[in-house]
């Protein structure tokens, strides 16, 4: 089952950001581009390379109207307490979502039943909450922000110009594809 163009379900969740706890709903996450970017766990290996990665292009996502989510299961205190103890995780700007029952992570589908955690997904979704890129990976391989932020770039482009197509490593600026029956086996 594909989870394109699924709709992120109704949720309110903790969040942790700016120093302060306050709430998250899908209703917040309506009329702008979010990333959804779920990990194992706060306190291990892997995932403070990549949140710190997304924090130093926390901007770049931001300049180009994405919001970024970083979503595990553990609690919002958890999340403090790794934020102030981590000086990886002490740059990050973006909500640190709580989903410690993992609403989030099984609506996504990237919950991990045997091991009871969140796997490494990142969900690229439209204003309209609907998820449009997709990306689940093994929990011990990290991922590049990157090249996420090129595929929400390319996103919103296709999303804006729905005649046109973006070939790999499409950058803004680059030639598109206007999908034609003369183009087929052409390129």
């Amino acid at each position: 089952m594909t989870m394109l163009q699924h709709e992120i379900t109704d949720f309110t969740a903790n969040i942790y950001q700016d120093n302060a706890f306050s709430k998250l709903t899908k209703a917040d996450m309506l009329g702008h581009w979010s990333l959804v970017f779920f990990y194992p766990n706060d306190f291990s290996f892997v995932c403070p390379t990549e949140l710190e990665d997304l924090a130093d292009h926390y901007e770049d996502f931001k300049a180009i109207g994405c919001e970024v989510y970083g979503v595990s299961h553990d609690t919002e205190f958890v999340h403090k307490a790794w934020h102030e103890a981590n000086e990886k995780i002490g740059k990050i700007q973006f909500p640190m979502v709580a989903d410690p029952t993992n609403r989030l992570s099984r609506d996504l589908d990237s919950y991990d039943e045997v091991n009871g955690q969140a796997e490494r997904g990142d969900f690229i979704l439209s204003p309209e909450g609907k998820v449009v890129a997709y990306e689940v990976i093994s929990s011990n391989v990290g991922r590049n922000a990157e090249e996420i932020l090129r595929r929400v770039k390319a996103s919103q482009f296709v999303y804006e110009h729905g005649d046109q197509v973006c070939p790999a490593k499409w950058e803004p600026g680059d030639e598109t594809i206007a999908p034609s029956l003369d183009l087929v086996g052409q390129l």
